[in-house]
Parts: structure tokens; sequence; C-alpha cells
């Protein structure tokens, strides 16, 4: 027999009861309990504790995990972004990077494979993509564009239950913000989206306003050389060459009024002969290594100033291939390019070492930074 004080509103009941009852009692107690707490929580809390929903940016509502740990993505523009965010959620890469673009990746992210992706090279494999067992994968779209939703409709049935999550293109530096904040988002990976956006905005906001104030005659003309000849241009318009529209460079290939194309035009050295440019920026060491000795390009006043710049390539390129989140340190670094002089208040070292350490996940000492700026062409003078 067990005796058992229970407190009613000031009065001791005492109750002798047998072992047998009370063990029945609580059980019934504990049933009462469940079923309070499943009609108390909404219906979504209880069928779905490990999902949510979310609305892409083309408005479809998708489920996905409410915690992701592996994330792909089907163009190297938003695998880049990933990269800079939350890198240990990337599982796979949609290109191949170089010996001399790995010189600055963490050993952890080297191993990172290839599978492809639907872009320009549209050499994407669905089973190497669900065999990376990825969380979800994210869409490039393009904002407005026609066929966008069906062709994510396409990728969704291909990739059976991993949800797929369109986001707004994020090729244009000018327009990639609203991108990276909701991948940002998306991924529970929001500061790191907002220390990029930050970092981004700032020098947006600098070069948009001091370009703005160029006259036309204090605007350097420049040239995009592509490819080892140099003889491969983007015009005004493309987003290969937008750095040079936006710090307020005039692009001498302006007169090919081409547009946003992905191919770039082919040009012919007297045709640059007779552009004449001040400035010639290019992604191609190669090119770099050789235009100074080539007596085909010496006329040109670029060439005869040592007006001629490569982007720094590692892990990114800063200029250009892909385009995407990491021309964001290209934005000071094509400033300082084109106008040295009224973009002296940027200390580039700095930019630098500060865009590696939080979005390269790769500290940078003074000397390194200064190789990888004075590598591109700059004079110590104007970092």
């Amino acid at each position: 027999m067990l005796r058992i004080d229970i407190h009613i509103k000031g009065y001791n009941v005492v109750v002798m009861e047998k072992k047998s009852k009370i063990i029945i009692l609580i059980l019934a107690l504990l049933i009462v309990l469940g079923i309070a707490t499943h009609i108390f929580l909404t219906p979504s809390t209880v069928e779905n504790s490990g999902a949510k929903n979310i609305t892409d940016m083309i408005g479809r509502t998708v489920e996905i995990p409410q915690s992701l740990n592996k994330v792909v993505a089907t163009s190297p523009p938003m695998s880049t972004v990933i990269y800079m965010i939350a890198p240990d959620k990337l599982t796979a890469l949609n290109f191949q990077w170089t010996d001399e673009e790995l010189e600055y990746v963490p050993a952890q992210y080297r191993g990172l494979p290839n599978i492809g992706g639907w872009y320009g090279t549209q050499d994407g494999s669905y089973e190497e993509f669900i065999a990376s067992e990825p969380d979800i994968v994210i869409e490039s779209i393009d904002e407005g564009g026609d066929g966008d939703l069906s062709t994510v409709n396409e990728r969704q049935t291909k990739f059976g239950k991993i949800p797929v999550i369109s986001v707004n293109d994020t090729t244009s530096v000018d327009k990639v913000d609203a991108s990276i904040t909701f991948i940002g988002e998306v991924i529970g990976a929001t500061e790191n989206a907002q220390k990029l956006v930050d970092f981004n905005d700032k020098y947006l906001n600098e070069v948009q306003e001091k370009s703005s104030k160029l006259s036309d005659s204090d605007k350097k003309t420049v040239y995009y050389a592509v490819d080892n000849d140099g003889l491969k241009t983007y015009p005004s318009g493309s987003t290969h060459g937008q750095l040079i529209d936006l710090v307020g460079g005039e692009n001498v290939a302006n007169s090919l009024n081409q547009g946003n194309t992905t191919t770039g035009v082919q040009v012919s050295i007297e045709q640059v002969i007779s552009w004449n440019p001040d400035v010639i920026i290019t992604n191609d060491p190669d090119f770099y290594a050789n235009v100074y000795n080539d007596s085909n390009w010496a006329s040109i006043d670029a060439v005869k100033n040592h007006e001629v710049y490569v982007s720094p390539q590692s892990p990114f390129k800063w200029f250009d291939r892909p385009v995407g989140a990491n021309m964001i340190i290209g934005v000071p670094w094509t400033a300082k390019v084109l106008y040295p002089d009224q973009y002296s208040d940027i200390d580039l070292v700095d930019a630098t070492k500060e865009f590696y350490s939080q979005f390269y996940h790769y500290d940078l000492s003074d000397d390194q930074a200064k190789e990888i700026l004075l590598g591109s062409g700059l004079k110590e003078s104007n970092l």
C-alpha cells in the first residue's frame, strides 16, 4: 500500500491505493497529454517537422529540409556564391580549377569533383549530380526570361525528390545582391551573405558615384583582349566586359553593337590598332606575357605606355570567366587600373586581404596580396 498526499485548494487529501492502480493512472495521464500536444500543435509542425516551404525567385513553392548540409548548383556563378559564403556545404563544382587557380584554395576544398552543369558548355550529368547526394540543387534563371519555368520544371522532374531552387542570374555585379541574400537565407548562411553584399556595395557605391562625374574627355578608352592572341573581345553591354562600363571606361568595341553576346566578337589587329586604346585588359596570362614583345601590338598606346593589365586568376578570375560574385573584388581593381588617381583612397592590398580571408577562406600576407596585384600589371605606387 502507498500513501499519497494531494494538495487541492489548501486541503490535504490522503489517498491510499494499490501500486498497480497508481501506475495505470500515470499511464492514462501520459496518453491524455500526448493527445493534447498533437491537437494544439499546428499540422505543419507535426507533419513537416523536418522540412519547410520556401518561395524561390521564380515564384515556385518548394519544400526543402530545415537544415541543409549538401548543396550543388547547375552553373559556375551559383557555385561560386555558395563557395564564398558556405564552402563546407558545396559538394561539387561545374568546372575544374587549374593548377594556378588552386594556389589560393584551402586543401579541404581542392578535391571537389567537377560534375558539369547547364550553362555555356551544357555538359551536366543528372546521374553525377544525384550521386553527389545534395539536399537541394540551385538553378540559375534569367530574370523575366522566356522558358525559365519550363526549364526548372524539367530539372525538377529529372532530379526527382531532390528540391530544385530557382535563383535569379548572378552574372551582373550591380544586380547580384538580391540573389546572394536569397541563397544565404536558403542555405543557412545569412551572415556571410550579408558580409559579401556589404563588401560589394561599398565599392559599387564609390565607383558609381565617381564614374557618373567623368566627362567624355576624361574617360579612358579600353580594349578587352580575349584569348591568347588577344583578337576576340566583348563590346559594351556584355556581362563579360561589364566592369569597364561600371567604372566609367569607354569600351572601344562599342561600335560593334553586339549587345550581351556570350561568344565574343573576332577582330583583327588592324582594327585594334585603329582603335588605339589607352588601356588593354585581358584575362589571358599568355597574351599578357607576350604582348610587350609582339611587334604587331607595339604601336598601340596601351602597349607603348605599359598600360596592359591581366586579371588576377586565383582561385577565380577577378574580371571575367566566370561572370559573377568573383568579380566583386574586380570592381576596385578595375577602378585602380583605369583611374588610379581618382581612387587613391582605396587601399587595394587591404581590400584584397579582406576579400580573400572572408570569401575565399584563405589568409594572405601583405606580400602575397602585393604579389597578386603587382602580377596583374599595377604599379606599387597605385596599390
